[in-house]
């Protein structure tokens, strides 16, 4: 099947939306020396990000997503690669969806 022309347009509105807010905040922080608690607070953002888009899966599909939440969270205080434990959360969020 064929996509239609409004989604090519919404996928092209989407990337220069989300490259734009990049480039914006290179743009917008020019010239500003981002240190002490200002630094804390920009290094923290990505966390924060990801976590508000992950807690509403983890807590509102089921037991198999609340389990693989819980075990990927170990995995991440075990301080392992982040890589690893995103797979940690894909592979155990699969095998649980099969058996629980």
């Amino acid at each position: 099947m064929m996509a239609d022309w409004s989604f090519y347009l919404a996928l092209l509105c989407m990337g220069l939306a989300t490259y734009g807010t990049r480039l914006a905040g290179y743009w917008l922080l020019q010239g500003v020396e981002v240190k002490g608690r200002m630094k804390a607070a920009m290094e923290a953002v990505p966390s924060a990000i990801l976590t508000a888009v992950i807690a509403p899966a983890v807590f509102l599909n089921g037991k198999a997503e609340m389990i693989a939440g819980a075990i990927t969270l170990v995995a991440a205080v075990l301080r392992l690669p982040l890589l690893m434990v995103i797979a940690v959360g894909v592979a155990t969020v699969a095998i649980l969806r099969l058996y629980v």
